[in-house]
């Protein structure tokens, strides 16, 4: 698919954690070359890391960058996005694919501070997207273009998996998929723990923790079944994993996870 980025050159808009994981994933799976590249940032750090591993533009001017691309990536925290794209917004074009994944930033606001101009779709990717199993959720703006779907889904995929959401299902995916992955990394922790309580040692417990979880994800994607048939596959009459489930269910796993992704999805739409 790379030819369908031939004529095309990407400005990524802050290169924190996100922004270079997205960059690093669009090179390695050869969408796009380091000269169609222009990466943007303060810290002059974080482009260094980029240019001496892909000879890539680098900048600290948006505007600079933002005149060279097609494709923009706004990739900063929530609160600096008005800044930036008042600073960008002279050298914007209709023409412009705008991508944000600003938390809670809706596309309403993104078209209002760029002037109206460019074709805006919000985007909501996770930190996996750093070992290319990130989750990326997306919802079309109203001036985007039947080929610009494919366009998203073609750069997204190139760092994990994809699906199209309405945008006023975002949040939703923000306190899942977004924040999802902190709750994941709780969950490992206390495996761990728990395999040291009961002997293991620590790196043992760590990586026997983390591979099952793993694992029993990718039962759920390529398997087809529902989470519950692959858990009464597992939990044996009289078992040890019905007597484990047993102890989740007494103290309230279920009801935590629950609750932990409402309050994350609250959070961001306090934060819209």
């Amino acid at each position: 698919m790379a030819e369908v980025f031939s004529s095309h050159r990407l400005a990524v808009l802050g290169v924190g954690v996100m922004g270079s994981a997205l960059v690093r994933g669009f090179l390695r799976a050869g969408l796009l070359s380091p000269p169609q590249v222009w990466a943007v940032d303060l810290r002059p750090e974080a482009l260094q890391r980029l240019r001496e591993e892909w000879d890539l533009h680098t900048t600290s001017q948006a505007r600079e960058a933002v005149q060279e691309a097609t494709i923009l990536v706004v990739a900063v925290k929530p609160g600096e996005v008005p800044a930036l794209l008042a600073d960008v917004a002279p050298a914007l074009r209709d023409s412009h694919l705008c991508l944000s994944i600003a938390a809670g930033v809706p596309l309403r606001k993104l078209d209002a501070w760029a002037q109206g101009k460019g074709r805006w779709v919000r985007l909501m990717p996770n930190t996996p997207a750093l070992v290319g199993a990130g989750a990326t959720a997306y919802a079309l703006g109203p001036r985007t273009q039947p080929e610009d779907r494919e366009m998203v889904e073609t750069l997204f995929r190139a760092v994990g998996r994809v699906v199209e959401v309405k945008e006023e299902q975002m949040d939703a995916v923000t306190g899942l998929s977004g924040s999802g992955p902190a709750f994941v990394y709780i969950f490992i922790e206390a495996l761990a723990d728990a395999g040291v309580r009961v002997g293991l040692p620590r790196g043992v417990a760590l990586e026997l923790a983390a591979q099952t979880v793993l694992g029993a994800a990718r039962m759920v994607l390529e398997s087809g079944q529902h989470p519950a048939a692959l858990k009464d596959a597992v939990a044996s009459p009289g078992g040890t994993t019905i007597a484990g489930i047993e102890a989740l269910e007494r103290h309230g796993f279920r009801f935590a996870a629950f609750q932990a992704v409402l309050a994350a999805t609250h959070r961001s739409q306090e934060l819209a």
